[in-house]
């Protein structure tokens, strides 16, 4: 049986205040609120090694640890989750992936995903590991967007090859803090595992190849709008290679020079998968999707564009 994974945090100055819960839910990748609730009510969580109440408040210094138990082992289960369907055929689906959707079963999200919602729909979806029916690529939690889903041997097999082959387009839409100093770039740096902070990835000397090109699209006083293209696809690589550059992501309670709190509405990272394309697995034609920006985002973007027009 798998051992339950153990975090480990120390609270800084930046913490002091925060509840317990709260902390853990940011800081703990994939961990809603209502998660760390349970696992504090579970004694799952400690602080300076004693078992503390989800509304104990930090102070700067405090060690805490979380233990997160094993999945139990898991058959996916289908479940009727409303899904935003941009394109579907005898091949493929194309998702439209809302942001806090986990996209497949992992420890802490046994139900709820994409993964459940999509057996649902196509009972025969058997394709692409037990846990994981079809699933080509994947984006974080709280990245909203398009993937693409695989219906078929024939169609999973070509599109991981396009993907392989670094052939599939994936372009986001994201908002960064500060200006960018050209207009247009790319960003060659290897990520791996952060170092010291597990729950991470960094840029890394020896790590992963990793290769990130933007242009800018939109200057917006403080912030810029960015359309960003990966031509790799690391962990967290857009967000990585953003602080890399001291341009973080808006909103990313990850990865960001400062401990953010809620930023013009946000409860997210500003990150948005707005177009896909790829060569469709029957015949071969090349077939290009878009996403428009959700509601929290245009209407984060609306208010950057009114500050920058008052100034």
């Amino acid at each position: 049986m798998d051992a339950p994974q153990e975090l480990t945090f120390t609270a800084d100055d930046a913490d002091a205040g925060e509840r317990l819960d709260r902390f853990l839910a940011r800081a703990a990748p994939g961990l809603s609120r209502a998660q760390a609730q349970r696992l504090i009510g579970e004694g799952q969580a400690s602080v300076n090694g004693r078992a503390e109440r989800a509304s104990y408040v930090l102070r700067p210094g405090d060690a805490l640890v979380l233990r997160i138990p094993p999945p139990e082992p898991a058959e996916l289960r289908p479940e009727a989750i409303p899904l935003s369907i941009v394109h579907e055929d005898d091949d493929v689906v194309v998702v439209d992936k809302p942001a806090g959707m986990v996209v497949h079963p992992a420890p802490g999200h046994s139900g709820g995903t994409l993964a459940n919602a999509l057996l649902a729909r196509y009972p025969d979806l058997q394709i692409g590991g037990e846990l994981r029916p079809g699933i080509v690529h994947r984006l974080d939690q709280d990245t909203s967007g398009l993937l693409v889903v695989a219906r078929n041997d024939r169609a999973m097999g070509a599109l991981t090859q396009q993907q392989r082959e670094r052939r599939m387009r994936k372009i986001y839409l994201a908002v960064v803090e500060g200006r960018m100093k050209e207009p247009a770039g790319t960003i060659d740096a290897p990520i791996a595992r952060h170092p010291a902070d597990r729950l991470r990835m960094a840029v890394v000397a020896g790590g992963r190849e990793a290769r990130t090109h933007f242009r800018v699209r939109e200057e917006l006083g403080a912030y810029t709008l960015l359309e960003v293209e990966l031509e790799t696809g690391r962990t967290h690589q857009i967000r990585v290679h953003m602080l890399h550059r001291n341009r973080p992501i808006l909103g990313d309670p990850l990865y960001t020079l400062r401990r953010g709190r809620p930023v013009l509405g946000l409860s997210r990272q500003f990150l948005h998968a707005h177009r896909l394309g790829f060569f469709h697995p029957a015949g071969g034609a090349w077939a290009e999707f878009e996403s428009p920006l959700p509601a929290d985002l245009q209407q984060a973007l609306d208010r950057l564009r009114a500050g920058a027009a008052a100034r």
